[in-house]
């Protein structure tokens, strides 16, 4: 996975010695120590998206086309060689690979993750963004058997529970990095060693987080 535990104790503190971005930071761990890749993202100020299209359909809130993936495993100087090409870039995971994530409101996530901590369940890491979503990280496949899994745990409609997976061909803004103008993504569980490079199947989440998400709107 890249690096051993004097190479935690490089990011975790001699990192701040030595200056390095937080960005840069966040990267290096990402891929040495969760072994997820990384892609640089677009930034949004005021409206207008960074990577230079008035139009842009997501401003602040994509990958930059242009910007090559820092793949697993780089190292703390090679995360701060590919991201002093694009400053300031946003910090974005590509979905799909190593986990997907299931993502609900905001309310309805912090709910569940109680529910979920006290019946002792399995947990990976999860987000909360700025427009008030949740994303949970789960198993890879799961994005592609949402409605199958919902079905089996008396579930029938993802759009009417305001959940919904997401898989390959997309990407989620990870903290400590602004989406969309908003302001930054914040952990609500950080990843950790036990979880976050074996994220748990959906099965085991999604009846409490449907059930959750449906009396949050009610």
């Amino acid at each position: 996975m890249g690096f051993t535990i004097g190479g935690i104790r490089e990011i975790r503190s001699g990192t701040r010695r030595r200056g390095r971005s937080a960005e840069c930071t966040a990267v290096a761990e990402f891929t040495g120590l969760w072994g997820w890749d990384v892609v640089p993202g677009a930034r949004a100020a005021g409206g207008a998206c960074s990577c230079g299209l008035s139009d842009c359909p997501a401003p602040g809130a994509h990958p930059l086309d242009f910007a090559p993936r820092v793949p697993a495993g780089a190292t703390l100087d090679e995360a701060s060689r590919a991201w002093s090409e694009f400053p300031g870039a946003s910090v974005m995971l590509p979905v799909g690979q190593a986990f997907d994530v299931i993502e609900v409101s905001e309310r309805a996530g912090r709910r569940a993750l109680v529910r979920l901590e006290r019946m002792g369940l399995p947990l990976g890491p999860v987000t909360a963004t700025p427009d008030g979503r949740a994303h949970f990280f789960v198993a890879p496949g799961a994005a592609a058997g949402l409605s199958r899994l919902l079905y089996r745990t008396g579930w029938d409609d993802p759009a009417a529970l305001d959940l919904r997976g997401l898989g390959p061909g997309t990407h989620i803004t990870a903290p400590p990095s602004d989406r969309g103008g908003l302001g930054p993504v914040r952990w609500l569980r950080p990843p950790a060693l036990d979880s976050a490079t074996r994220p748990p199947a959906a099965r085991l989440l999604l009846g409490t987080l449907a059930y959750v998400a449906h009396r949050s709107r009610t």
